[in-house]
């Protein structure tokens, strides 16, 4: 197995979790979320689907989280003061965000359309 795909399955079981612990938590489930168990199932088990089910999720984290600057962008030019992001009662700094959604967003990409990816998930398994 490819080390980008190592990668890229430890942040994926990362994610899991945190969707599985928020979907608890909220009790609201959403393909958002949840969406990346079967794409780390169909990555871990090499299925034929893997890679184009990898490939709509990453562009539904896209879609997503271009939705969501662009309305905080649209809100931050109505009322600065109340664009803000609090988890658990900690207000979270913009700019790190932002830079860490494109950085685990560019990762992603890097890792889904590369050669040795898309090698590995086509390759027939003995």
């Amino acid at each position: 197995m490819p080390k980008r795909l190592m990668l890229l399955i430890s942040l994926y079981c990362l994610f899991s979790i945190a969707a599985l612990l928020r979907a608890v938590t909220t009790q609201s489930f959403d393909v958002f979320t949840l969406g990346v168990i079967p794409v780390l199932v169909g990555i871990m088990m090499r299925t034929p689907w893997s890679s184009l089910v990898l490939k709509i999720y990453i562009g539904m984290q896209t879609l997503g989280f271009s939705a969501l600057g662009m309305t905080a962008i649209i809100a931050y030019r109505i009322t600065p003061e109340d664009v803000k992001v609090v988890v658990s009662g900690h207000n979270i700094p913009m700019l790190p965000l932002t830079i860490s959604i494109i950085v685990i967003l560019l990762l992603q990409y890097w890792i889904a359309f590369s050669k040795v990816t898309s090698h590995y998930l086509t390759r027939q398994t003995r």
